[in-house]
C-alpha cells in the first residue's frame, strides 16, 4: 500500500544498486529455483534485473537479490524515515521486500511486506508499520537494519523484476 509523504519528512536515502547485491536461491537449502542477477537497461532506465524460474519443487520456493545495510559493523538507523521506497517494474507478479535486524538470527525469519509489478516503471511506498513479522515473535527494529531483499517467493512462477531505485523515505 502506498502513503502520502509529509512534507516535514528527513530527506530520501538511496540504497545504492551497486555490486554489494548478491543473488541468493533455495538451492542453499536443497531447492531447485534458479535464476541470475544482472545489470542491464529498461525503457530508458540503468537498473538491476533479477530473472528465473521459482519453483516449489523439492520443498523450494525463493530467489532473492540481498545487500547488507549494515556498516563497519553498525546496522542501519532508519528511525529518521517512515518506510522503503522502491522504483522498480516487471512482469505483472507480486514480489516481496524482506528486512532483517540485529534482533533476529535465523535465514528464515524477516520482516515482509509485498508489492505488485507491471511492465511500466513504478514508484512504490512500503511504509514500515506495514511489515509483518514472519517466524519471529520480534518487532520490526527500524534502528537495527542489516540487511534487504527483494524476493520472489511462494508459488511457481518466472520471475523478472527490473529496480532502479531503491532506499528510504
Amino acid at each position: 500500500m502506498s502513503e502520502i509523504i509529509p512534507p516535514d519528512s528527513p530527506p530520501p536515502y538511496n540504497i545504492a544498486l551497486d555490486d554489494e547485491w548478491k543473488l541468493i536461491s533455495d538451492q542453499v537449502m536443497g531447492g531447485r529455483s534458479a535464476g541470475n542477477l544482472s545489470r542491464t537497461d529498461y525503457k530508458q532506465h540503468p537498473c538491476l534485473r533479477m530473472s528465473g524460474l521459482v519453483t516449489t519443487e523439492n520443498n523450494g520456493g525463493f530467489l532473492q537479490i540481498a545487500r547488507d545495510l549494515a556498516a563497519n559493523g553498525k546496522p542501519f538507523d532508519a528511525s529518521s524515515y517512515n518506510g522503503l521506497s522502491i522504483k522498480v517494474a516487471g512482469n505483472v507478479e507480486s514480489y516481496n521486500i524482506h528486512l532483517r535486524t540485529t534482533d533476529i538470527s535465523l535465514p528464515w525469519q524477516s520482516f515482509r511486506s509485498s508489492f505488485n509489478t507491471t511492465s511500466e516503471w513504478k514508484i512504490i511506498h512500503l511504509p514500515f508499520n506495514e511489515f509483518i513479522s514472519h517466524r519471529t515473535d520480534c518487532h520490526l527494529n527500524i534502528a537495527g537494519l542489516t540487511r534487504i531483499g527483494l524476493v520472489a517467493i511462494g508459488r511457481d512462477f518466472n520471475a523478472d523484476l527490473y529496480i532502479c531505485e531503491t532506499g528510504f523515505y
